[in-house]
């Protein structure tokens, strides 16, 4: 099976618990069924999504999610084959943002979308090992 990795970034429309509550209901009932695993990291200014599985189906999920209103400017960071999972266990993990990662005033500015495939990677390659 061809496996790709996938990495978006969006900001959200009306963020706020109950809304992050659909997304990871809708999220984990659809990569259930398609095979994909990945993780999910949100805040008010920012979604920063890790999606991995057969390329067909991610590719279809990103296409879902480009297209969803919850989501604006939703930019795609990184894909690449893989040959295995960073969340082999995860339909959708959703892990909180961390101290590590961008400031709000950094998000604003674009720090997403100048950072490199290898960093926007990284990011959940760090959140993989603090999961395990």
């Amino acid at each position: 099976m061809d496996l790709i990795q996938l990495v978006y970034a969006s900001r959200p429309f009306g963020f706020d618990e109950a809304m992050l509550n659909g997304i990871l209901i809708d999220a984990r009932r659809c990569n259930t069924r398609d095979d994909i695993t990945g993780a999910l990291v949100c805040r008010a200014d920012l979604y920063l999504q890790y999606l991995e599985g057969p390329a067909a189906a991610v590719e279809a999920a990103f296409t879902r999610i480009a297209l969803d209103d919850r989501h604006l400017e939703v930019t795609r960071l990184a894909s690449a084959p893989i040959t295995s999972r960073l969340f082999p266990t995860w339909a959708m993990r959703d892990d909180p943002p961390h101290s590590w990662m961008w400031t709000p005033a950094e998000v604003e500015e674009g720090a997403f979308k100048r950072a490199g495939a290898d960093q926007v990677i990284g990011v959940f390659a760090r959140i993989a090992e603090e999961a395990a």
